[in-house]
């Protein structure tokens, strides 16, 4: 029996990565994986946790237009689906139907892993530690290039919001 891991640790781009950016993590619904070291490497990262069934879930579509507006100018987007609050989907089809049909969502998704606690996936500990883990669904992380700084916004903040999107343009 092999052991499986949503998030497993790679060396290749150790050098120039934040050491909890340090993993593979397989895409949402897909064989595929992407190396969260390559994807931000001397980036700024907005980490969110995500879910389809929460009164949340809209933020979606704030999260796309900040994923938008702000990719060029170096901010990373990564959403981490978890069932931790018992409102995400249990075939990752359906989370991946939410995020990418009903939603439009062209940034990172991740398959679905626990974000709290000691079966939290090894980002969300690094956020956890750095200050604190999420206690609901939709908690933004915003993270310096650097891996050094964690400004973490409740559910409540939306992503669009002008509180959000100056802590974004401050680490730009």
């Amino acid at each position: 029996m092999v052991a499986t891991t949503p998030l497993m640790a790679s060396s290749s781009y150790a050098a120039a990565c934040p050491d909890y950016l340090n993993v593979e993590a397989r895409k949402l619904h897909s064989e595929e994986n992407v190396n969260l070291c390559e994807i931000t490497q001397g980036k700024p990262v907005l980490i969110v946790n995500t879910a389809s069934n929460c009164g949340f879930t809209p933020q979606f579509e704030a999260l796309e237009e900040v994923h938008q507006q702000y990719k060029d100018k170096g901010l990373v987007v990564i959403g981490f689906p978890s069932d931790d609050f018992f409102q995400e989907e249990d075939d990752e089809a359906k989370t991946a139907d939410v995020c990418f049909v009903n939603y439009g969502v062209t940034f990172t998704m991740v398959s679905t892993s626990p974000v709290r606690g000691s079966d939290a996936n090894s980002v969300f500990q690094h956020l956890s530690e750095k200050s604190a883990s999420p206690k609901w669904n939709f908690y933004k992380y915003l993270v310096s290039a650097d891996g050094q700084q964690v400004q973490q916004f409740n559910s409540r903040v939306k992503p669009n919001s002008a509180e959000m999107k100056q802590a974004i343009n401050e680490v730009l």
